[in-house]
């Protein structure tokens, strides 16, 4: 539960009698003493009262609330009249929490609250504990629901395993940990220990793939855990005990599909991001495909916590007479495949504003039918967090033809010029470019130049002729190639990516923002995975540093005219013997080693004061090529960093299965270890019940990581 101050200077008197004490070291665990003094409820409605309180984690015994409740319905009472006007009173005890070890009791400075510890998406801890000169010295703790069969990436026969990917970052509140599953169900852990309290069972549907969402509760509702589920449902949980909050939605349930996917019965739609919560309202975007124009609508709404009642509605490709409706072509939100907020919604409360990053439009590679800008494809969009009202956008690509989401979390942060504070988010998005824009204008704070880009050579095809460049910080990943760039030292794959380079007819680049042709396979940096992606960015405002980690994987293809009859004029083709995203990408899809010299991942960090680039040094290895003298290559892989107030930064996200600490402010190689597999999401850290700061990463189950 949250923990409210009582407002300083507050002279608050309890009468005398049994159970004041209780109340005074109780009850003030969940709000101020006034809050009694100015209430007055009978007896049963006192007993409601403590029954959630002990629901959302306060510490007592059964005979301990009974005794609350007793003394405040003797001295903030009423009198209870039954229907037939007899008073009647409610003397039986507080029903205890069915889980005794539970407490929900929030703490900012030791929890982890929310996917980016909190709503505003900084991914920073306070806490200390682990630093630089000892966090060597950290070893796993403990496990939940580890595969250990996955690190040779074979069953027990030998047979290749399909791993279930996850993207999961687990919330820590009080002593408990929430995290969805690879095995279809989300899970209540000790947080201490890792044994389970309780899991909640979605059958054949997997959970909100990056992670739940965490309400407090209130006096009408217990705690609550959020999720979308893979079948496009969202469910309320409650916290405390694992089962359906019967007053949300339909016992528990709100239908997702309504209203977006009528028409689309059998395609695909589900939240694949944890949904933010303001006050009383989650607010859920959407994933659907890309491919394809027609499907169901991806609006923002939020929806109410207590009951699941649709609040808002934001259409991010606009109605008629909406903001941006003239971007596009006439009633093209009717025909035309709308950008989704699959990625992270970030929250300032304060102002009372969201900052939603939102992807591109479908069909992603091929625009014809969709001339215009496109907003607010590929957009940082400030709304009202209260009513869904545009506040402003800061647009990162027009017209997306690259598949170039926004959707990492946009971070709020503090730039100091001159010294004045200016209100700041910094965003990134997969074009590999950073934007530090003011959170009350969505101004660039450094500035920014429109650009003339490589123009598209496809017929029906109009790309925007400028896309927007910031002057700082530079580019965080590789833009372009040449051909002399194209990777040499290792024999085998050296000649692997000789000839692809001649199927494809050698080197076609032209920059940034290099369009896809129809006459030519091209080779497109930054490709579909980025530059960065969904694992953002990570700040310590201490040091006022921003920290990012990049890959440089290329995306190829060609656009080849598709037979008549079909939605979409032109669609990408690969050189490669495969199908998909995974087969159009400049790299050998055996090894996944990409086909220019490397290093192919790197972590940096970027000063928001003046922004520099601080530091920059390879992420991830390659344990074949370093048996073979290559050092320092880099490692695919997606997921970020977090950063701690110990001066470290945490980071997984590469395809070598390894778990490492940096120094923050030099990016010197602190610590590292090899997961059961890898691990493609960011980790999270938190003070245990127990003293210890523990850190954690999700793999194919949960790995916490202690200091002995």
């Amino acid at each position: 539960m949250l923990l409210l101050a009582i407002e300083a200077g507050a002279q608050v008197t309890l009468p005398e009698g049994e159970g004041k004490t209780l109340v005074q070291t109780i009850c003030v665990g969940c709000h101020g003493l006034e809050t009694a003094v100015d209430s007055n409820r009978t007896e049963a409605q006192w007993k409601k009262v403590v029954d959630t309180m002990a629901s959302r984690g306060a510490e007592g015994t059964d005979e301990e609330f009974a005794i609350i409740v007793k003394y405040l319905a003797k001295n903030f009472g009423k009198s209870e009249t039954s229907s037939d006007g007899a008073k009647t009173s409610a003397s039986a005890p507080a029903a205890k929490s069915a889980v005794a070890a539970i407490s929900l009791k929030f703490d900012p400075q030791k929890d982890w609250s929310a996917y980016g510890r909190d709503e505003g998406g900084r991914r920073y801890s306070p806490l200390t504990q682990i630093d630089a000169k000892n966090v060597a010295r950290l070893k796993l703790a403990w496990q939940y629901g580890i595969d250990n069969s996955a690190g040779n990436g074979a069953d027990a026969t030998g047979a290749p395993r399909a791993i279930p990917r996850t993207e999961a970052v687990p919330i820590v509140v009080g002593n408990v940990l929430f995290t969805p599953t690879t095995q279809h169900t989300v899970v209540a852990l000790e947080a201490d220990t890792g044994k389970e309290i309780w899991k909640y069972d979605l059958g054949k549907a997997s959970a909100t793939l990056r992670g739940v969402s965490f309400w407090p509760g209130d006096s009408q509702s217990p705690p609550e855990i959020l999720t979308g589920t893979s079948d496009g449902l969202l469910i309320a949980l409650n916290a405390v005990t694992g089962k359906l909050v019967p007053a949300f939605g339909n016992e528990g349930v709100v239908n997702l599909r309504a209203g977006v996917a009528d028409k689309y019965p059998k395609m695909p739609y589900h939240m694949s991001s944890p949904g933010a919560i303001y006050r009383n309202l989650i607010i859920t975007g959407s994933q659907g495909q890309e491919d394809n124009p027609d499907g169901p609508a991806q609006d923002l709404r939020a929806w109410d916590v207590h009951t699941g009642k649709l609040i808002w509605t934001f259409h991010p490709l606009p109605h008629p007479g909406e903001a941006g409706y003239e971007t596009w072509p006439k009633d093209a939100w009717e025909h035309v495949g709308s950008p989704a907020n699959w990625g992270l919604i970030t929250v300032d409360a304060e102002r009372g504003m969201i900052f939603v990053p939102f992807g591109q439009p479908a069909p992603q590679y091929y625009g014809g039918g969709r001339l215009g800008q496109n907003l607010f494809s590929s957009s940082i969009v400030a709304l009202d967090a209260a009513t869904g009202k545009l506040k402003w956008y800061f647009q990162i690509t027009h017209h997306d033809m690259w598949d170039l989401d926004a959707e990492a979390a946009p971070a709020l942060i503090d730039v100091v010029q001159n010294g004045k504070k200016i209100p700041a988010l910094v965003a990134v998005s997969k074009a590999s470019l950073m934007f530090f824009l003011d959170r009350d204008t969505g101004k660039s704070i450094y500035p920014v130049e429109e650009r003339p880009v490589p123009k598209s050579d496809i017929p029906g095809e109009q790309s925007w002729p400028t896309q927007p460049f910031p002057v700082k910080p530079l580019p965080l990943a590789r833009l372009g190639i040449r051909p002399d760039e194209v990777f040499t030292g290792e024999p085998e794959h050296e000649k692997f990516c000789r000839d692809l380079v001649e199927k494809m007819g050698g080197i076609h680049n032209y920059g940034p923002y290099t369009p896809y042709s129809s006459q030519e396979y091209r080779v497109i940096f930054s490709g579909q995975q980025g530059g960065p992606n969904y694992g953002g960015v990570s700040v310590d405002p201490a040091l006022g540093f921003v920290f990012v980690n990049t890959r440089d994987v290329a995306g190829i293809g060609r656009l080849d005219k598709s037979p008549d009859g079909d939605l979409v004029a032109y669609r990408r083709s690969t050189p490669l013997p495969g199908r998909g995203t995974f087969y159009s990408r400049f790299w050998d899809p055996s090894n996944q080693w990409p086909c220019q010299t490397p290093p192919w991942a790197h972590l940096m960090a970027v000063n928001a004061n003046t922004g520099d680039i601080v530091w920059n040094v390879p992420l991830g290895t390659n344990d074949e090529l370093e048996a073979k003298g290559m050092h320092n290559t880099g490692a695919f892989g997606q997921g970020g960093s977090i950063a701690t107030a110990g001066g470290l930064l945490f980071i997984a996200g590469t395809n070598d299965a390894r778990f490492r600490s940096f120094d923050s402010k030099t990016g010197k190689l602190l610590w590292e270890t090899k997961l059961d597999s890898e691990g493609h999401t960011n980790p999270m850290t938190y003070l245990g019940a127990d003293g210890k700061q523990y850190v954690v990463i999700v793999s194919t189950g949960v790995n916490a990581f202690a200091l002995e």
